[in-house]
């Protein structure tokens, strides 16, 4: 069993060696020699026991669907480790003067590369990015120099469209049934072409596609709106934005996220990428290339989410306008909530600042709930809530039918039997459930271990911000935070971005292996 496991992280790995060579061209660009040094030994180190690896156990057999889940969380894992060998590495190298460097003209504060020779800051910042969530260790992001910025926003574009995605795109060798397990695992299930290896090549061409669409408009965007921005910096703040967005990520290279703009021109500007990476994949791939604009209505999810923005924001700034507590409510409760429901991340509020009841319409209402199945976004995902109130709806309807009477549900464009109904109830309840269990245990855990001056409302809104892959922050996550507590939000960053029950999948290999047990 285990060389099987191992062969299929062994792919993942040499991709993920590969992932780390880019930046190493970044680094070269900007002249920054450590990080370069840096990078080439983590993606060589990799890439090399990656492809040992895989020919070692090359001639394994293929995973089956009891290997699946596993293979797919802890491939993730590995995912995570080995990223953060970057930050460690060049933490360590680069001399002090030349991390002061990176520190912008005028500011005085010490780089914030000095907080990854910790290297428990560096898994939580490689978990944060592969796993798309945008809390940071990188408390000033500018002093961590470009390549390393750079990093860090590849890093949640690879990640948001799926390693194991990748793989399938990359290696032609993986026999169709082993196929169809491993991207089970990890994507939507969503067959785009007629087998999985050329879905997963459909999904990173429309990934790859509407991403370097975002890029154009946010540089046409920010030079219209800021005229005097250097074009340099436009180039380069686009380019992490577009993959940091479509990604949902919410990483940023700017200090205060999209507010260090200064500009309300430019927060209305970047909600349009935020939603863009809302939408599903599969989605996006029947927009643009199957020119079914019509789909933007039709499909289930995305008008949820269309709707779902509007509303929620608009409730969030009455929530916000009568607490008195933001300077524009509806500007920046439009913008907060937004960032939220597509788990993106990006932040332009003082949201530790905001009164509780503004703080939990956007945990229930956005965090919790996030955006579509089959993107690169967090939380229950809308389809699961919208399958909820149907089927709520469909058992008070029950109540005033005949016993005789065969009550099918049309979902999703869908007719559903009252057995298959059950099984789809089941199936989103249980999970909704166990979701919500991992954010009530972390909120424990955050009250306990969380400094002075935070309340219940902050512990609740981290939790769930790490769970959702949302990347909001009330100001607990934080380098000097409790050892502890970073653990519990790596495990959660973790568990959110592979939907949980891979991780307990792999939990219970792990303790019993994989053969059948009656339970």
């Amino acid at each position: 069993m285990y060389k099987t496991f191992v062969k299929q992280v062994a792919s993942l790995q040499i991709i993920l060696g590969v992932v780390m060579l880019v930046p190493a061209i970044v680094a070269a660009i900007y002249g920054e020699w450590y990080s370069l040094a840096g990078f080439i030994i983590a993606g060589v180190l990799t890439a090399s026991m990656g492809y040992f690896l895989y020919r070692l156990y090359n001639k394994t057999e293929e995973p089956k669907y009891k290997h699946s889940l596993a293979i797919a969380a802890i491939g993730w894992l590995m995912i995570i480790v080995f990223g953060a060998i970057p930050y460690f590495i060049i933490a360590h190298i680069t001399p002090l003067s030349v991390m002061q460097e990176f520190v912008p003209a005028g500011m005085e504060y010490t780089s914030s590369l000095l907080n990854f020779k910790n290297p428990l800051h560096c898994i939580f910042e490689s978990t944060s990015a592969y796993t798309t969530t945008g809390l940071t260790m990188a408390y000033h992001e500018p002093s961590v120099g470009r390549a390393i910025n750079f990093y860090r926003h590849f890093s949640q574009f690879i990640g948001g469209a799926g390693f194991i995605v990748m793989a399938l795109a990359v290696f032609r060798t993986l026999p169709s049934q082993g196929a169809i397990f491993m991207y089970g695992s990890e994507a939507s299930g969503t067959k785009l072409r007629s087998n999985v290896i050329h879905t997963a090549r459909a999904i990173w061409k429309v990934y790859l596609l509407i991403t370097f669409l975002v890029f154009i408009i946010l540089v046409v965007g920010t030079i219209i709106i800021l005229p005097n921005y250097p074009i340099s910096e436009v180039i380069f703040d686009s380019v992490n934005h577009a993959m940091a967005g479509q990604s949902t990520g919410g990483f940023s290279n700017l200090d205060d996220s999209i507010a260090t703009y200064k500009s309300p021109a430019m927060e209305w500007l970047y909600i349009f990428p935020m939603l863009i990476g809302g939408f599903s994949l599969p989605f996006l791939f029947r927009l643009v290339y199957l020119k079914q604009v019509n789909q933007i209505w039709k499909d289930i999810q995305s008008r949820a989410i269309i709707i779902a923005t509007i509303v929620g924001g608009l409730i969030l700034s009455l929530c916000l306008y009568k607490a008195g507590d933001v300077a524009a409510p509806v500007r920046e409760g439009m913008f907060q909530f937004a960032t939220a429901i597509t788990t993106t991340g990006w932040q332009t509020s003082n949201i530790g600042a905001w009164d509780d009841l503004s703080m939990m319409v956007i945990v229930f209402g956005a965090m919790i709930v996030g955006g579509c199945a089959g993107g690169t976004v967090g939380g229950i995902k809308i389809i699961r809530a919208l399958l909820l109130q149907k089927g709520l709806r469909w058992h008070i309807s029950k109540v005033f039918l005949s016993k005789n009477t065969v009550k099918t549900v049309k979902f999703d464009n869908k007719i559903l039997l009252p057995d298959e109904m059950n099984a789809e109830l089941a199936r989103a309840g249980i999970f909704t459930l166990i979701y919500l269990i991992f954010v009530f245990i972390s909120t424990l855990f955050t009250l306990y271990f969380m400094p002075e001056g935070f309340t219940l409302a902050d512990a609740v809104f981290e939790s769930a911000s790490a769970q959702g892959t949302v990347g909001l922050s009330t100001g607990i996550t934080d380098p000097g935070m409790s050892p502890v507590l970073e653990g519990i939000y790596i495990i959660q960053m973790w568990a959110g971005r592979i939907e949980i029950i891979p991780v307990l999948v792999l939990v219970r290999v792990l303790l019993y292996g994989t053969k059948p047990r009656i339970v």
